[in-house]
């Protein structure tokens, strides 16, 4: 309930907050830039990218790193990333992870060779796996249909969760996307590897980051009901104030357990919880200070569009250019007499208003009629006549526009032209 009674202009905030994310993707791009050039490669993409080898080595001295390190270097290996392993039962710094893009394939005498001139090793307890160049392209092609499957059904979803509300996707997307560049962006500052652990943290933020952003949005469609009258601004900024204590505290509470997982789960875990790390906490200022506010902007623009769209359909013309002068008469008659009608149905409007306040308005005619019955007695039924009104009024008063719509012609009587013979054209 603490952030209900502030009064932050978080929707003010979205410049502020779109720069701040701007920038931070521009660093992560111009850093994998520079990895590109450097090594062909815009992030360091871990074995199941890259192919290579993996070792899980027991030694059965304890020993240490530099050590390692050096053996390897005998058999050409320079870039392998070397970690210990804990496990219950073991003395400490006995059991090492090994990972270096150098295919050994099925001739692996060498590496043992050259990790037995450090300590003896326990083969037993140990382990070697590699990762063929073919399969590690394939996992990779995979891995970003992964990601694209994943953002095209959290859009249907959230259009169809909404009343098919494109506006409220279109935010949800474009959150997830600067959420996704912004992670990839820091982990390229970091010169983190790139393993299954990043791709299983990207899923996992895109779905924790929609989950955050409908709880927002959901309290909008609420509160437009709700509030309606005031302006989209306050409702969506009011909003986000009545869901930041929630959303803050179940970040608060991830990132707690995220930070333990950092600190204390050992190297085959810190890559996962960093990932993750920096997911969760982009993804929920996004939610909060990016999506909400999003909202508004887009919102605006659709109703600007509708707006242009009336202006244009009101300024197109009601009917077709004239391609002769016939027609153009024709027109210009057809105006005269649409005025002529709205003229004529004023001046009647006025007219019945006018007899209405003075007490002159024509009562309809009644006649008496009487019903015979059983009885002696007569019963009196007064019944209303309808008023009838005269054709040339009704077509001055523009009540002959229905028949002309259904597609009757207008008939015009001069009863005052005598016809041959001396005789009228209408008796004729």
């Amino acid at each position: 309930m603490f952030f209900r009674r502030l009064h932050w202009n978080v929707v003010g905030w979205f410049k502020i907050v779109s720069a701040i994310s701007y920038a931070v993707i521009l660093a992560g791009l111009l850093v994998m830039g520079y990895h590109w050039v450097k090594t062909g490669s815009p992030l360091r993409l871990g074995l199941s990218f890259t192919g290579g080898t993996d070792v899980t080595a027991k030694f059965v001295r304890p020993v240490g790193q530099p050590e390692i390190a050096q053996a390897l270097g005998k058999v050409g290996v320079a870039d392998a990333r070397i970690n210990t392993l804990s496990k219950t039962g073991d003395q400490a710094n006995t059991r090492w992870t090994i990972e270096t893009q150098t295919d050994f394939g099925n001739d692996t005498s060498k590496l043992w060779d050259a990790l037995n001139g450090v300590a003896p090793v326990d083969r037993g307890q140990s382990e070697i796996s590699s990762v063929g160049p073919s399969l590690s392209h394939e996992y990779l092609l995979k891995a970003l249909w992964a990601l694209v499957i994943a953002i095209s059904i959290q859009f249907v979803y959230i259009a169809f969760r909404f009343g098919w509300n494109y506006i409220f996707g279109l935010v949800t997307i474009v959150a997830l996307v600067r959420d996704s560049l912004m992670m990839i962006g820091i982990y390229a500052i970091a010169d983190k590897r790139v393993d299954d652990a990043f791709l299983a943290a990207v899923l996992t933020v895109i779905g924790y980051s929609v989950m955050d952003t409908i709880v927002i949005l959901d309290r909008i469609r609420e509160n437009t009901k709700l509030m309606d009258g005031e302006p989209y601004e306050k409702i969506v900024n009011t909003s986000i104030l009545q869901t930041m204590t929630r959303s803050v505290n179940t970040l608060a509470t991830v990132v707690i357990t995220l930070v333990a997982l950092l600190a204390f789960g050992g190297a085959s875990l810190q890559n996962f919880a960093f990932a993750l790390l920096v997911g969760i906490c982009s993804g929920g200022y996004h939610s909060i200070f990016y999506s909400a506010p999003l909202v508004v902007g887009l919102r605006k623009r659709q109703l600007e569009r509708a707006q242009r769209r009336r202006e244009l359909g009101l300024a197109a013309p009601q009917s077709p250019k004239p391609r002769t002068v016939a027609e153009a008469r024709a027109q210009a008659r057809s105006a005269a007499e649409r005025e002529a009608i709205v003229t004529a149905r004023k001046e009647r409007k006025q007219r019945e208003k006018l007899e209405s306040r003075g007490g002159q308005q024509q009562r309809p005619g009644r006649y008496r009629k009487r019903t015979p019955t059983t009885s002696s007695a007569t019963v009196e039924t007064i019944v209303e006549s309808e008023p009838e009104i005269d054709p040339l009024d009704a077509q001055q008063a523009g009540l002959h526009d229905e028949a002309l719509e259904l597609g009757h012609e207008e008939i015009h009587l001069n009863l005052d032209e005598p016809g041959e013979g001396g005789e009228s054209k209408a008796g004729g």
